[in-house]
């Protein structure tokens, strides 16, 4: 019997040796890149609270003050547990406006206004309508994004209400600061192309070598 205690508790500190080298091992073939996106100029419109808006230009949708979202395109498994995020309502604007999820995720749409909300989407990527429902209606009313591409809502009832979200076959991807600046961890070795959607007709992207280890690749675009 002692002699069995021994062998597994030498089994388990093994076991926490290996999973930890392990750990270790992909820490350090964890790679990054860092880099600056050029943005368009912000319109003189002011913006409350700081919060980004949808604004439309010439059939061009983007946000207000400009930011970019920066993805990593590659050959990528689907998460094993689904993504869960939250598009909320809230004094009569959507939050956040610009939302990058991966394909496959659950996207819920909680009312916070004392008022209906009815969000729904044209777009190709995905077209639903919600319904009209309050903010004590209960289960929270959500869609899962289950095809790559840009995603239009809208507000049945308040016209000026947008916000787009950009689905992406990638779990690596980014929101850059007001500055343009972006830095994406934990990036497996090999070529990929990296790309930066600024708007809805503008999409820049550079092709990348990443070495195996923890080196770091400055990307800037354009």
């Amino acid at each position: 019997m002692r002699v069995m205690m021994r062998i597994g508790a030498e089994w388990r500190r093994a076991t926490r040796v290996a999973v930890t080298g392990l750990l270790l091992s992909a820490t350090a073939v964890a790679a990054t890149i860092e880099g600056r996106v050029v943005l368009p100029k912000a319109r003189s419109a002011p913006v409350v609270n700081q919060r980004y808006e949808i604004v439309t230009k010439a059939g061009v949708l983007s946000t207000n003050p400009p930011v970019a979202i920066v993805y990593v395109e590659g050959e990528f498994p689907r998460p094993q547990v689904q993504p869960v995020t939250q598009i909320r309502q809230k004094d009569l604007t959507f939050i956040p406006s610009l939302l990058p999820v991966q394909v496959g995720t659950k996207v819920e749409f909680p009312n916070f206004d004392d008022t209906y909300h009815n969000i729904f989407s044209f777009s190709p990527a995905k077209r639903f309508d919600l319904g009209r429902y309050r903010s004590d209606e209960k289960p929270v009313p959500s869609q899962i994004f289950d095809e790559a591409g840009l995603v239009t809502l809208r507000c049945d009832i308040h016209e000026h209400m947008r916000a787009l979200i950009l689905v992406l076959a990638t779990p690596h991807f980014v929101i850059t600061d007001a500055a343009g600046g972006f830095k994406l961890a934990g990036l497996p070795a090999g070529r990929f192309t990296v790309k930066a959607w600024v708007d809805s007709k503008t999409i820049r992207e550079q092709l990348v070598d990443l070495p195996p280890g923890d080196a770091t690749l400055r990307v800037d675009f354009p």
